[in-house]
C-alpha cells in the first residue's frame, strides 16, 4: 500500500433513463457535461493523487468526448459491481485512502473532501450527511403516524474509506445481495463510519426537472467575476515560439524564464485575478530554478485548479495577441482548441483575436509580442 496516497473513484456507469436523452452523467449542466464538474473538483483537490472514472460498457467514447482521455475502467450491472471493478483496478498499487463519488452529484466542494479525509484519521470510513428537515410520516392511501426525525440523516457522496476496509467489505459481501451504499457495507463488517457535515449543493440529479433546479440553485449561490491579464516577452533568435500552448514556426522565439508563452501567461494572470490570488510571479517566481524552461500550460492549469478548488466555474476567456509577425490567423483554431482543452471548456467558450500596432512601439518593430486576456468565472458567494 502506498502510504498517504488517495484515489477518487467516480461512479458513472448508469444509463440514466429517467433523465431522457444521453446517460445523465454526460448530459449538459451549466454549459459542461455533468461528469466534468465532479471530475474537475476532485482532480483539483491537493490531497487527491488521481481520479478514476467507472463507466458502463460501451461508454468509453462518451467519456472521452466529455472530458478527454482520462483513466477509467468498465463497471458492472449494479452500482456495487461498478465500485468493485474500480477497487480491483487499484489493487496492484493500492492507495491508503479511496473516495467513492456519484457522477450525478456534480457540485462538490473542497471543504467536504477536507472533512471526509480528516475523519479517516480516526475512522474506517466517513460520509457527508444532512439532517432531515421535513416532517416524516407513515402512510398509504391516507396519512399515518409521524416518524421522529431525531438521529435521521440524508446520506451523500463522496464517501471516504481506508482502502483495505472497503476492499475487504466488497470481498466479503454476500453474492446476489445489493447494498444501499458502500458505507453500509463497511459498517456491516465492523468498520466505524464517521458522519461529517454535507452540502445542499450535493443533491443528486435524477429527473429532467433536477437539471433546471440545479442550474437555478448554482446560479443563485454564485457570483460572476471578471479579471484581466497582460504580459510581454521579447523576441530573440534561437528560441522556440510558443503561443497559446502551440509551437509556431518562426525565425525567432520568445525569451523568458519559462517557455515565455505570453498568451498563456496573460490568461493565467486573468484567472488568478478573478479570485484575487496574486499574479503568475507569486505562484511561479522567476527566481526559482524549477520553472526554468517550464511549459506554461502548467501555470494555466494551476490557476484553473485554484478556481475549481473554491467551487468555481470558468465560463469564458478572451485573448488578444499583439504582434506584427507571425500571423496568428493560420494558428487561431489550434490555439483555441489547446486552451479549451487545458481549461476543460468548449471551443465556443474561448475567444482568440490578434492585432498589430500599425508598426508602432516594440511590437510594431518586431522586438516582442504582447498579449491581453480577460476571464469570466463564477464562484460561490461569501
Amino acid at each position: 500500500m502506498t502510504m498517504h496516497r488517495t484515489i477518487a473513484l467516480i461512479v458513472a456507469a448508469g444509463q440514466g433513463t429517467r433523465l431522457g436523452g444521453p446517460p445523465k452523467q454526460f448530459a449538459m449542466l451549466c454549459g459542461k457535461p455533468m461528469i466534468m464538474h465532479s471530475y474537475a473538483a476532485l482532480s483539483a483537490h491537493e490531497a487527491i493523487d488521481d481520479v478514476v472514472v467507472v463507466v458502463g460498457a460501451g461508454q468509453s467514447g462518451m467519456l472521452a468526448a466529455a472530458i478527454g482521455p482520462v483513466r477509467h475502467v468498465t463497471g458492472g450491472a449494479t452500482r456495487r459491481e461498478s465500485v468493485q471493478a474500480g477497487l480491483a483496478s487499484l489493487a496492484d498499487d493500492a492507495p491508503a485512502r479511496v473516495l467513492v463519488h456519484d457522477a450525478a452529484r456534480p457540485f462538490l466542494s473542497a471543504a467536504v473532501v477536507d472533512r471526509l479525509l480528516a475523519a479517516l484519521e480516526t475512522h474506517d470510513g466517513a460520509v457527508p450527511v444532512l439532517p432531515i428537515a421535513d416532517t416524516l410520516a407513515q402512510g398509504g392511501a391516507t396519512l399515518g403516524e409521524t416518524v421522529a426525525r431525531d438521529g435521521l440523516y440524508r446520506i451523500q457522496t463522496p464517501q471516504a474509506f481506508r482502502f483495505e476496509a472497503l476492499l475487504e467489505a466488497h470481498a466479503r459481501w454476500p453474492a446476489g445481495e445489493e447494498a444501499t451504499d458502500d458505507a453500509q457495507m463497511v459498517r456491516r463488517f465492523g468498520g466505524r463510519i464517521a458522519l461529517v457535515e454535507g452540502d445542499t449543493m450535493l443533491d443528486k440529479i435524477t429527473y429532467p426537472t433536477d437539471i433546471a433546479a440545479a442550474e437555478a440553485r448554482i446560479g443563485g449561490a454564485m457570483v460572476s467575476r471578471s479579471a484581466t491579464g497582460f504580459d510581454v516577452h521579447r523576441l530573440v533568435a534561437g528560441e522556440q515560439l510558443w503561443l497559446g500552448g502551440v509551437l509556431i514556426p518562426h525565425d525567432k522565439g520568445l525569451s523568458g524564464h519559462s517557455d515565455a508563452d505570453v498568451a498563456l501567461h496573460a490568461l493565467t494572470d486573468a484567472l488568478l485575478g478573478t479570485i484575487a490570488a496574486g499574479d503568475i510571479g507569486t505562484h511561479f517566481p522567476p527566481s526559482d530554478p524549477q520553472w526554468k524552461d517550464a511549459a506554461s500550460d502548467r501555470f494555466l492549469r494551476h490557476a484553473a485548479a485554484l478556481i475549481v478548488a473554491r467551487g468555481g466555474i470558468v465560463d469564458f476567456v478572451d485573448l488578444t495577441v499583439m504582434c506584427e509577425a507571425p500571423k496568428i490567423g493560420p494558428h487561431r483554431e489550434a490555439i483555441r482548441a489547446r486552451i479549451a482543452s487545458l481549461l476543460d471548456l468548449a471551443p465556443d467558450q474561448v475567444s482568440i483575436k490578434a492585432t498589430t500596432t500599425e508598426r508602432l512601439g516594440f511590437t510594431g518593430r518586431g522586438e516582442g509580442i504582447a498579449a491581453q486576456a480577460i476571464a469570466t468565472v463564477r464562484i460561490p458567494k461569501g
